[in-house]
Parts: C-alpha cells; structure tokens; sequence
C-alpha cells in the first residue's frame, strides 16, 4: 500500500488507483495498471456526465505519461464506453488524460510548455516524440483552455488584421485586444464569412459592448464590423493610408522614369544594352530617398531630392503630397482633420492621376481616417502580433493544418499559458 502511494505521487494520479506495476521488455517500458476512482467512473468522456454502461468498448488502452529517469511509462485501463444522453455511444472518461488523446495530461501540458520555450529539436528527442504529434498536443492544450477561460471577457477595442502563414494565398484572420495586447482569436480564412464567425462566438450582447474597431480599409472587415457591432467606431490604419501615398508616389516616379529613357529601339532585345540618359539613372538610384523619412536620409539621399527638385517639378510635387499626408497622422486631432482638408484639396488640382485617384479614395474612406484622428488609434499592435506569428510559422512547418499553428499562436501570445505539471 505504502508503495502505491508513492507511485501515485510520482505519477500525479490523485483521482486513481493503482493496481499494479510491470516491466515490458518488448516496448521498453513501466507499465501501470490503473484505474478511476469510484466517483470519477462511468462519466461521459466529452461532456463528463454520469451515464450508463454501454459495452466494453476495445478493451484496454494505453496511455504514455512523463518518463520517470531514463524510462519511459505507460498505464494501462480498461477503457469501457458509456451511452451518454448528448453524444451517444462514447468512451469513458479518465482523470488522467483528456479524451481521444494517446497521452496523459501532465505529458500534454510539458509537451506545450517546451514547444514555447524550447527549440523544436529540444521537444522532440526530449519527450521521445515526433514533431507532428507536438501538433496534434498543442491543439488538444489550447482547445481544453479555450474551454476553460473565457478569453472574450472584457473586450472593448479590437484590433482586427490578417497574415499568410503558407505559399498560395492562405491566410489567418487574427483578433487582439487593444486593452491587454493579448491574441484573443484566430482562424484560418480572409473574409467576411470568416469575420463573422469570430462575431458568432463573441454573441450580440458582447458585439454591443464594442467601442472601437482597427483594421485596414478591406471591405470584408467594414461590413462584418457594421453589421455586428452597431456601436463601434472604426478607425482606419494610420500605416496603411500612408501606404497608399507611397504606392502613388512610387506611380509618378516609373512614370517619370520611362519618360526620361525614352523609347527602346525596337531591334534590340536585351533591355541592357540599351544607354539611358543619366537623368533615367537618377530617378531609378532616388526610389530610397523617396520612400524615406526626412529625418532618416543620408548625405547622399538629400543630395538626389535636391536634385529631383530642381530636374522634375512633377515628381517633388508627388514626394511633398507624400510628405504632406504623412503630417496629417504626425499632428492628429483637430489639426490633422484641417490638414487633411487642405490636403485633399491640394491632391484634387495637383494634376497628378494617382494622387487625384488617392483623394478620391481617401475621401470615401474619410470617417475611419476622422475617427483615427481623433481617437489615435492604429493597428500597429496588430501588425507586431502578426510579425511573431510569422516567426511561428517557422518552428510551425510540419504540421498538418493551420490549427496547430493556431493553437501555437494563441498559447504563445493569448491570455492563458500552459503551466509545468507540479508547478504553481
């Protein structure tokens, strides 16, 4: 008796009990024969509810645990079915693992942890597992605290975006929590059914509770937002905007380019063999100086803006349009809603097609910038979560799915952790 509770100490089997323990030289391992205690008998697997006894299911299974020294342990149990009211014919639940798993909770939980703290060579030939199966683990460990906590509560101010994690246009659409920083939600998909389903599970009442909404200007997020969150204010990336006065800038500037070339003779084959003018040079070596900052150009780059500003009249106009709507998100508030009025103005008769076509979009877009304004909010939080889930996709190739991944992401930089067994 006294060496049955040692054993159950070391195994952290507090709600079974041991029958008896064998050596198994053919798999190489402690086998433990154990089983629940009388309270925790005959209990639905999936739901955990008292049912009746159904058959005896495929008889005695097998569950890995935590090595004890250099030997691996398996224990053993009858693993009988009960009728459950809800889902039928299933298989009983065991305290000591979750259900459908071939591991036991503490192996689960030490699993998770060393996939966040470790490398993934570390994980594997520590536990004696392969990488796939680290998948399939981090999967069950974020799926049983999802159904534990409660990640929704409390959120107020969203941060919605979305990231490739493989080749061929797949993408995640990621939730955070402006509040806490915290991954709140994450699902495979980059549209408005996707979205929807995020506000699914968030339930009206909470929809309601929504005050404000970051996100690029992608229409999927507008509709999904409005249609949901009826009081939320939405607000438009400050990066984004500011992108797309660089993407016209850099439209002036090829423009500008083939002009000063000029044609290509058209026996010639190869482009370069063709000599272009030096101003044709210039433009294409000042692409850096005009994409950027003021405050962050070289000697050299100031030299090649003054020379655009004195050689091409429309192209240092398209750059000061640039530099102009960068101002507007630097000063904010009331002052960067007037400046964006002179702005729009000023981009409306500046005879440039893309900063016209710019104005235009800016104008439709014009209550979310108004809004970013004036409750200076960005997605910068957002875009800082994506790049560590873009360091996890690394450690995350192999597995099968994105739902590893996304386990992975929401144990990594959600608001519930895995923990050490035997550890506070």
């Amino acid at each position: 008796m006294r060496n049955k509770r040692i054993w159950q100490r070391m195994l952290g089997l507090d709600r079974a009990v041991i029958e008896a323990v064998d050596s198994d030289e053919e798999v190489d391992a402690v086998v433990v024969s154990v089983r629940p205690r009388k309270g925790a008998q005959r209990r639905c697997g999936r739901c955990g509810r008292r049912s009746p006894w159904y058959d005896r299911g495929e008889g005695r299974r097998r569950w890995r645990s935590l090595d004890l020294g250099t030997s691996r342990v398996l224990l053993e149990a009858d693993a009988p079915r009960v009728n459950c009211a809800v889902h039928g014919p299933t298989v009983i639940e065991v305290p000591w693992a979750r259900h459908g798993a071939g591991h036991t909770r503490a192996f689960d939980d030490t699993v998770a942890w060393l996939a966040l703290h470790t490398s993934k060579t570390a994980v594997t030939r520590l536990m004696r597992i392969a990488w796939r199966t680290v998948g399939s683990i981090l999967a069950r460990v974020s799926a049983d605290i999802d159904a534990r906590v409660d990640r929704f509560e409390g959120l107020r101010r969203l941060a919605i975006d979305e990231i490739s994690y493989k080749r061929h246009h797949r993408y995640l659409t990621v939730v955070i929590d402006h509040d806490t920083g915290r991954l709140v939600w994450a699902s495979p998909g980059r549209d408005k059914a996707t979205l929807d389903r995020f506000f699914e599970q968030l339930g009206p009442d909470r929809c309601a509770q929504i005050t404000h909404v970051t996100a690029d200007a992608a229409n999927w997020i507008a509709a999904a937002v409005t249609q949901w969150c009826p009081n939320a204010v939405r607000c438009a990336d400050p990066f984004h905007v500011v992108a797309w006065g660089t993407d016209a800038l850099d439209e002036v500037r090829r423009q500008a380019w083939n002009d000063a070339r000029g044609g290509r003779p058209q026996h010639v084959t190869d482009p370069r063999r063709v000599s272009r003018p030096r101003s044709g040079n210039q433009l294409k070596q000042a692409r850096w100086a005009l994409w950027k900052n003021p405050e962050r150009l070289t000697e050299r780059q100031h030299h090649q803006l003054a020379w655009i500003a004195g050689n091409n009249p429309k192209l240092w106009r398209a750059y000061r349009l640039k530099e102009g709507l960068r101002y507007v998100f630097a000063v904010k508030g009331d002052e960067g809603k007037a400046a964006l009025d002179r702005w729009l103005a000023w981009a409306s008769r500046s005879r440039l097609r893309a900063f016209i076509e710019l104005a235009a979009r800016i104008r439709r877009h014009r209550p979310a910038i108004d809004a970013t304004l004036e409750h200076q909010l960005s997605n910068a939080i957002a875009e800082s979560t994506n790049t560590k889930i873009r360091l996890l996709t690394r450690v995350a190739f192999g597995f099968h799915g994105p739902q590893p991944l996304i386990a992975l992401a929401m144990l990594a930089h959600g608001s519930h952790q895995p923990t050490l067994p035997g550890r506070p």
